[in-house]
């Protein structure tokens, strides 16, 4: 069976053309250093602009990062659609290619549907992909999608499919939410936290680490903390990254981490985004830039 992840993934953020289209050649630069900075890619999150790309060219750019070397070991591409043709065609090509799991939204227009209706979806999603290579890490984000999993859905899938539903990412930004998960001890259920600011509480607690937005930008500083939960200065480690984050949470987040890429790569060509998201302004760049200096920040290695 397969390893089931741990550690520190980073949604990947996608660089496009001048045109708008999905940059590939950067992105497999990207993640090359991420994963020299011991960070696994969770390519097509939130953060990734996942939702602003088509199935077409997700499955193109997966193709393109696996051609390229990238180790399908350190991948879990987001892969949950609204439509479950579109989730079951993009997560059988990942399966296909060898990637160690999936990252699944719940399909997320139809708000107030029930825990019933989103088995079913699940349900319907692993027995069309039909493979035992399947892992899926379930993608709790409500405060976005406005619809998640309860401790009692969770149990439900676990139990009827458990070498399928392996984990989840829990970006509720409630600690009390994933703690109640925690307490379930669901046997080698991988939960990570969604921003690093739990990290510390989550690993002592049992948790699997965590899939962070600004692991693309603090990848080593953020691992350090998760191979050092157990260090006396843990609590100062975990203090540093929760204020390198403040500072780039100041922005929208998004455009925040790409044009933290390009200030420290030199390469003005990340800052771009797909609308409706907006770039930061080089003001805006340039006074988010001075406050990570500020703090000692660096990108060591990035080009």
């Amino acid at each position: 069976m397969p390893n089931r992840l741990s550690g520190v993934l980073s949604p990947v953020i996608t660089p496009f053309t001048d045109t708008l289209m999905p940059d590939a050649a950067r992105l497999i630069n990207q993640c090359q250093w991420l994963l020299s900075q011991n960070v696994g890619l969770a390519v097509f999150g939130t953060n990734s602009e996942a939702n602003s790309m088509s199935v077409g060219e997700k499955i193109e750019l997966l193709d393109r990062l696996v051609e390229s070397g990238i180790d399908t070991n350190r991948m879990m591409p987001g892969t949950g659609c609204c439509a479950s043709t579109d989730t079951v065609d993009l997560t059988a090509h990942a399966v296909k290619l060898g990637c160690a799991g999936t990252l699944m939204l719940p399909p997320f227009y139809y708000k107030g549907v029930s825990d019933d209706g989103i088995y079913a979806n699940f349900a319907d999603v692993i027995e069309r992909v039909g493979s035992s290579d399947l892992r899926i890490y379930l993608y709790h984000i409500p405060p976005i999608a406005q619809v998640g999993f309860t401790p009692e859905l969770i149990e439900r899938l676990i139990t009827d499919y458990p070498d399928t539903i392996v984990g989840i990412k829990d970006s509720s930004g409630d600690w009390d939410n994933t703690q109640a998960m925690l307490d379930r001890r669901w046997d080698n259920f991988r939960i990570f936290v969604g921003s690093e600011s739990f990290l510390l509480e989550n690993m002592r607690n049992g948790g699997a680490g965590c899939i962070s937005a600004t692991a693309n930008v603090n990848p080593a500083a953020i691992d350090h903390l998760y191979e050092h939960w157990q260090a006396d200065n843990a609590d100062v480690i975990q203090q540093k990254l929760d204020d390198i984050r403040d500072a780039v949470m100041a922005y929208p987040m998004i455009a925040a981490l790409k044009a933290t890429v390009a200030e420290f790569s030199g390469d003005n060509a990340w800052r771009k985004v797909r609308a409706p998201l907006v770039s930061l302004s080089r003001n805006e760049s340039s006074t988010l830039s001075e406050s990570l200096r500020g703090q000692g920040f660096e990108m060591p290695g990035l080009t």
